[in-house]
C-alpha cells in the first residue's frame, strides 16, 4: 500500500500540526505501508525541491507568482494551482494507490483535480474546518463572505472526496450534517506516543531556580498563544486566585499572536513574579518545562472552533501523569471526563478558573487519585497505534475502487 500524503507543512517546522503527521507516518510505517509526502507553499519554499527530514523524504512546493499574493481569493486559488502541478508530478512518478489529503482545504482542492485526472482515489483528512480557523484567528469575519466562501469550498470537498477523515466526533457530526454518508467519514483521533511522553523526571534544579519558581505550586500551559486558548480569562483569574493560593505561579511556555497582549495584561493586572513568561523553547527541552509544571491548566473560550475540535496538548500532560484542569467545551470533553482523567470548569468565567485551581491547590489527593486514570486512558486507549490502525480498512476499501474491484 502506497499512499501520498498532502500536507499544508511538516517537520522540521515545529506545530501541533506537524506532530500530528509525523506520528501518522511513523505508525504508518510500521504497519508496513509506504508513505510518500507533499507540501504545499506554506512551507515557505521559493522552489521545488526534495529534502529528508528525520528518515522522511518531503517533495516541496514552491511558492505562487508574486503578484498573486497580495489578493486573498486569487491567493489561494494560485497556491492550489502550485500544489496540484507538483502533485501531479509526483504521482505520475510514485504512482500512488491513494492520495490522502490533510487540512487545509486548498490541500484538498488540488489532491481532488489530480486524483480525478489521474485516477487514484482521494481522502480528504479535516483537523479543523478552514472558515472557522480563520474566523478564531481573527483573518475572517465570522458568517461574512469570506467566511461562507470557505465553508462552501469544505462542503463541496467533503462531498467529492471518496472518504473522509476527521479527528474528533465534534467535527464529524458536522461532515454527517453536509451531507457526507456515514459509511464513508472515520475519525482518527489526537493520540500519544507513550513512550515519547514519559514522565519527565524531577525539575531541573538550576532551572527552576532561575525561573523563580522554588517554594511555589506550579500552574501551567504549554503551547501557542492564540486568542481562543482562553489565556486572557486565566490573567483575570490569577488575582482571585492568589488572594486564596498564593504559592501560585503561572508558567508560561510558548509564544503567538497573543504575546505581547497577554504581558500588557499581566502589568494592568500587577501579577509581577506571579506570571512568568518563558518564551518558546528548542522542542528537545520542553520536557524539562513540563517536569516543572505541577498542573497543567487549559481554558480555552467557547465558540465553534474550540466546541467541535480537540486538542492535543491536553493528552500530553496525561502521559506525563500530569494533573489537567480544562474549561468544560465540547472539544475538551472528548478527551477529558470530569472527576475521572482530569477537572472541567465552566468555560468563558474567570471566576471559574479561580475556583477550579484553588480547588485543585487545597485537595492534592484527589488530583493524585485522577492521575492512574488518566494515564490508564492515554497509554491504553488513545494510543497512535489504536488511531491509525482505523486507516486499513478504509484504505483497502479505497484501494480497491481504485482497481476496480
Amino acid at each position: 500500500m502506497r499512499i501520498l500524503h498532502v500536507f499544508d507543512h511538516s517537520i522540521p517546522l515545529h506545530s501541533g500540526y506537524t506532530f500530528r503527521s509525523l506520528a501518522i507516518l511513523r505508525q504508518q510505517r510500521a504497519l508496513g505501508w509506504e508513505t510518500v509526502h507533499v507540501t504545499g507553499p506554506k512551507q515557505g519554499n521559493d522552489r521545488d525541491f526534495q529534502e529528508t527530514v528525520d528518515g522522511f523524504e518531503f517533495f516541496r512546493s514552491g511558492q505562487p507568482p508574486a503578484f498573486t499574493r497580495s489578493v486573498p481569493l486569487v491567493k489561494d486559488q494560485a497556491i492550489v494551482g502550485v500544489l496540484a502541478r507538483r502533485l501531479e508530478t509526483v504521482a505520475r512518478q510514485v504512482t500512488p494507490d491513494i492520495i490522502h489529503a490533510h487540512s487545509p482545504v486548498l490541500n484538498a482542492r488540488a489532491a481532488l483535480s489530480v486524483g480525478r485526472k489521474l485516477g487514484i482515489p482521494v481522502i480528504y483528512e479535516i483537523r479543523d474546518f478552514w472558515e472557522d480557523a480563520a474566523a478564531a484567528h481573527g483573518t475572517f469575519r465570522a458568517n461574512g463572505i469570506r467566511y461562507n466562501i470557505a465553508r462552501k469550498l469544505e462542503t463541496d470537498a467533503v462531498l467529492a472526496a471518496d472518504a473522509v477523515a476527521t479527528i474528533c466526533e465534534g467535527l464529524r457530526q458536522d461532515i454527517l450534517e453536509r451531507g457526507v454518508p456515514d459509511e464513508n467519514v472515520v475519525v482518527i483521533p489526537n493520540a500519544v506516543d507513550p513512550e515519547e511522553f514519559a514522565h519527565p523526571g524531577p525539575p531541573d534544579p538550576a532551572l527552576k531556580s532561575g525561573l523563580g519558581l522554588d517554594g511555589a505550586t506550579v500552574l501551567g500551559f504549554i503551547g501557542s498563544y492564540y486568542g481562543y486558548e482562553g489565556l486572557d480569562l486565566l490573567m483575570e483569574a490569577m488575582p482571585i486566585i492568589l488572594a486564596r493560593s498564593p504559592q501560585v505561579k503561572l508558567l508560561l511556555v510558548g509564544g503567538g499572536p497573543e504575546e505581547q497582549a497577554l504581558k500588557a495584561q499581566a502589568a494592568r493586572l500587577s501579577l509581577g513574579e506571579a506570571v512568568i513568561f518563558a518564551g518558546r523553547v528548542p522542542h528537545r527541552d520542553v520536557a524539562k518545562y513540563y517536569a516543572l509544571i505541577d498542573g497543567f491548566i487549559y481554558p480555552r473560550h467557547p465558540m465553534r472552533l474550540t466546541e467541535l475540535v480537540t486538542p492535543l496538548k491536553p493528552l500530553e500532560a496525561m502521559a506525563q501523569r500530569k494533573p489537567v484542569l480544562a474549561s468544560d467545551i465540547g472539544g475538551h470533553r472528548e478527551l477529558i471526563a470530569h472527576n475521572v482523567t482530569g477537572l472541567l470548569f465552566p468555560a468563558g468565567s474567570p471566576d471559574a478558573i479561580a475556583d477550579a485551581v484553588n480547588g485543585w491547590v487545597a485537595d492534592p489527593a484527589r488530583s493524585a487519585r485522577l492521575l492512574d486514570e488518566a494515564y490508564r486512558y492515554v497509554t491504553e486507549v488513545r494510543t497512535w497505534a489504536n488511531s491509525v490502525a482505523r486507516y486499513a480498512p478504509v484504505y483497502e476499501r479505497l484501494a480497491k475502487k481504485r482497481l476496480g474491484r
